[in-house]
């Protein structure tokens, strides 16, 4: 396992979907990160290659059962094939595993955009109701966000006109495992006195599914390391701050606190 004890200049990036989302949906990310010079890879989670029409058709059934520690063995080993630690950005569930990702020693640093419960954060009221119809799928089933989830929970700040695109674009089913393990705070474990690399959490002020209040949890968990240790919330933004109207001001901070803390 190739590890990093010190934060270190990287001219690479490793994006990492959380739940629901196609691996595309990092293409404008991507697009303002290149053209700041760095290479950039998103790859998928286990069973989540293809294209997101027929991942929703063809649902792999294995992919219910999929758990954070092979999530985060399955990165691991992506990053182990890199001639250098990345600078790991996850979004959601893809933010927890970054930070899972750190406490392993992987990665230069990381960004984690309104990412799901570390263990030690408790959500409030509203994102434990976003998270009942995943509990409620099963143990080791897969779950598919509907469109009026989509509306609701996920991208509620984008105009109703073009929900329906994004939703055919990028969303794919997930696994109902993780969102058991995050509950009962499972294999989400982080020892934040021992992380080296410096750590960007962020929150979106109408995100109903990972809220401010929950992203700034897991930050005062985090906030005990010696290491950088930020926080910043994007106002008028669901949890869809990738890619909705305005992305370019959450890539543009990305980048500028990637600069300032690993060079």
């Amino acid at each position: 396992m190739t590890t990093s004890s010190d934060s270190a200049p990287t001219r690479t990036v490793l994006f990492i979907t959380g739940a629901w989302m196609h691996t595309s949906s990092w293409d404008k990310f991507r697009s303002a990160f290149e053209a700041a010079g760095y290479k950039t890879l998103a790859p998928a989670w286990p069973y989540l290659d293809g294209n997101p029409a027929d991942l929703r058709r063809n649902v792999d059934k294995r992919l219910g059962s999929l758990t954070f520690g092979q999530l985060v063995d399955h990165y691991a080993k992506i990053i182990d094939g890199l001639g250098e630690q990345p600078l790991i950005v996850g979004h959601s569930m893809g933010g927890l595993i970054t930070q899972l990702l750190l406490d392993r020693g992987y990665g230069a640093a990381g960004i984690a955009l309104d990412p799901g419960p570390i263990a030690g954060a408790l959500p409030g009221p509203q994102s434990l109701l976003a998270a009942i119809p995943p509990l409620l799928a099963g143990w080791s089933n897969t779950y598919l966000l509907d469109r009026a989830g989509f509306a609701k929970n996920f991208a509620n700040t984008v105009p109703a006109a073009e929900l329906d695109a994004l939703y055919d674009a990028y969303v794919v089913p997930t696994s109902g495992r993780i969102f058991y393990q995050a509950a009962g705070m499972i294999g989400t474990w982080t020892k934040p006195k021992a992380r080296k690399q410096p750590l960007l959490i962020t929150a979106a002020q109408f995100d109903r599914t990972v809220t401010p209040y929950l992203s700034k949890a897991s930050y005062n968990i985090q906030k005990q390391s010696p290491s950088r240790t930020d926080f910043i919330e994007f106002p008028n933004r669901s949890h869809f701050l990738a890619g909705e109207k305005g992305w370019e001001e959450v890539a543009n901070y990305a980048l500028d606190w990637a600069k300032q803390a690993i060079g």
